[in-house]
């Protein structure tokens, strides 16, 4: 039986799955453009992770149960920032590392604020979509498991991005 909570784990899906599309597109084109892959090793286990968070979503939460509005309400306001990150990334917006080198860094929309906010949205996303549907342990493992992922991801992403950071007057790389 499908309830509200099933169709909205569904709709997120269907989102998720669009992305997918459009990161491949973008991959394919840096890819053809010189660009190169980066800790592609520890891919699979954000998309298990991901799976499994709307799997488990789907799966546990009972179809009767109320939908929490305002968990509902926050988590469509973090569906606003992921458009936008993606919209500021542009055709650099992948759901890989994918540098391609002498591109200039994104300095736009939430990039002008927050050094990676797609992973902010993420850890948000994460948490927020379980309460939303009543499902508190959810929030608490399937965040949990993130956190060593994305501290991983972001430290190969930095190491990546470092060569094209532009240099301050004084010589050093800037923030």
């Amino acid at each position: 039986m499908m309830g509200w909570p099933q169709i909205i784990v569904l709709l997120v899906a269907a989102q998720r799955l669009a992305e997918l599309t459009v990161a491949r597109r973008n991959t394919r084109r840096l890819l053809a453009d010189g660009a190169e892959e980066v800790g592609a090793a520890h891919y699979p286990l954000f998309v298990v992770l991901h799976a499994g968070w709307l799997a488990a979503l789907f799966l546990a939460t009972p179809p009767d149960r109320p939908v929490q509005i305002g968990w509902l309400v926050l988590f469509v306001l973090l569906q606003a920032g992921r458009v936008w990150v993606i919209a500021s990334l542009g055709r650099f917006w992948t759901t890989r590392i994918i540098s391609l080198p002498g591109a200039p860094l994104v300095r736009r929309g939430p990039f002008l604020w927050v050094r990676h906010p797609n992973y902010l949205i993420v850890a948000g996303e994460l948490a927020v979509l379980p309460l939303a549907l009543g499902e508190p342990l959810l929030a608490v493992l399937f965040t949990i498991l993130n956190i060593p992922l994305t501290r991983h991801r972001i430290r190969i992403e930095e190491e990546a991005l470092a060569e094209r950071r532009p240099l301050s007057p004084a010589g050093s790389t800037a923030p």
